[in-house]
């Protein structure tokens, strides 16, 4: 059973940091890429980062480049976001979910979700 157990949001004033992990099960974790989603109230889910299976290649929309960093450790079976000069427009619920190819770019592979982690950044 696919299961990913996010964790790590909190609530952070603009200009703060989190970092966000996703321990993922009932999968093989390590050859297989991996990628965080948030959806924001009132607006779709969207990808926001990616990583191969190895941890050596990473995509990140435009938004958020420079400020966010997607890792991995594949013996943890974990997948990290690290989340910097947070602003209000990042308030989200952030997922993670395995990787498959569509077209030039990627799509979730498993219809499994976690819980998500919520992020709001808020003076």
């Amino acid at each position: 059973q696919v299961q990913f157990v996010e964790s790590g949001g909190g609530l952070v004033q603009p200009g703060g940091s989190l970092r966000l992990s996703c321990v993922a099960s009932g999968f093989a974790f390590s050859v297989i890429g991996m990628s965080w989603y948030r959806q924001a109230p009132g607006k779709e889910r969207e990808l926001v980062a990616t990583i191969d299976y190895t941890g050596g290649n990473t995509d990140y929309i435009e938004s958020v480049k420079g400020r966010f960093t997607i890792s991995r450790d594949n013996a943890k079976n974990t997948v990290y976001l690290q989340v910097n000069s947070l602003k209000p427009e990042d308030t989200a619920i952030y997922y993670c979910n395995a990787r498959k190819v569509l077209g030039s770019g990627y799509a979730p592979r498993f219809v499994s979700w976690g819980q998500g982690t919520q992020v709001t950044v808020s003076s």
